[in-house]
């Protein structure tokens, strides 16, 4: 009876201790050295705040000359016979030029993010120092119905300078994680020198008379009527020498105008942005000159 008792007391030892087993976990069993994996996760860039930086590209520049000359000209010519006979002061025509080279500068701003648009203010200057030259010259001669061979005989020579210019314009962009494209528009002062120089020349003589005084075999040959000459040869037309007029204008003028243009920024850290950016910038007609300018740079800039 007591062997039987303590058989029956064995059995239920062992079956409770099975079931205790059942209850337990897989992590229990596996022991304390297993931890979950961690989470890694890319940390978001704030792109708001104030930020500084310099930049270098490549700038090129179209420069306009429209009727840079006319009013020069026109100082001299129009009480003259060159302007009501030849309309002198129409006849230069400069040339637009193209001008190249390296620009660099630096820029400033800041930005305030809301959600993934960002938008700033940022202004920046840029030296250019480069300078472009056009240049005409072209002479006319005509007889009149009075006999009179009259020529006239102009130059021009025309110089902008764009010594530097600068920005002042807003930016919105969208943040992708630690890329942010933008476009930007705004304000563009530009300092410029110009540099302007005309000759001007008309004169003529009675060509009718000179012809009769050369076709003389007796008598005195008549006076051979002239003008706009220095010094007048009688008998060798020729040989004599006009007088030249000279105009000559040079200036220096901050000229405004608007730009316009769209980039690329990537935060290497959550303090350094590197960037690349195309700008374009059309400046107001300052005397009859005129320039536009290209500009395609890289940068880099410190956010703080």
């Amino acid at each position: 009876m007591r062997n039987r008792s303590l058989a029956m007391l064995a059995l239920l030892g062992l079956t409770a201790a099975d079931a205790r087993a059942a209850d337990l976990g897989y992590d229990y069993l596996r022991g304390a050295e297993y931890d979950e994996p961690a989470v890694v996760t890319t940390p978001l860039i704030d792109w708001s705040g104030t930020y500084v930086g310099g930049h270098g590209g490549y700038t090129n520049a179209a420069l306009g000359f429209k009727n840079v000359f006319q009013q020069m000209i026109y100082r001299d010519s129009h009480d003259t016979a060159g302007e009501s006979t030849f309309g002198a002061s129409t006849l230069l025509n400069a040339r637009s030029q193209r001008i190249d080279g390296a620009s660099y500068g630096a820029f400033a701003g800041f930005n305030v993010q809301y959600g993934d648009v960002v938008f700033g203010l940022e202004g920046d200057y840029t030296w250019f120092g480069r300078t472009g030259t056009s240049s005409d010259s072209l002479g006319r001669i005509k007889t009149t119905a009075d006999g009179n061979l009259e020529s006239v005989r102009l130059t021009g020579t025309s110089t902008t300078r764009i010594e530097d210019y600068g920005t002042v314009r807003g930016r919105v962009g969208y943040a992708y994680g630690s890329f942010l494209p933008y476009v930007t528009g705004g304000l563009a002062f530009g300092r410029m020198q110009i540099n302007d120089n005309t000759s001007y020349r008309n004169f003529g003589y009675n060509l009718t008379t000179y012809n009769a005084n050369r076709a003389l075999t007796t008598g005195q040959p008549a006076y051979v009527t002239n003008f706009g000459y220095a010094s007048f040869s009688q008998t060798n037309p020729d040989g004599s020498t006009p007088y030249t007029s000279y105009q000559s204008e040079r200036r220096s003028k901050v000229v405004a105008g608007f730009a316009l243009g769209a980039g690329l920024e990537y935060a290497l850290t959550s303090n350094i942005i590197l960037r690349g950016e195309y700008q374009y910038a059309l400046f107001s007609d300052f005397g009859g000159h005129k320039a536009n300018l290209s500009t395609i740079r890289g940068g880099a800039a410190v956010k703080f």
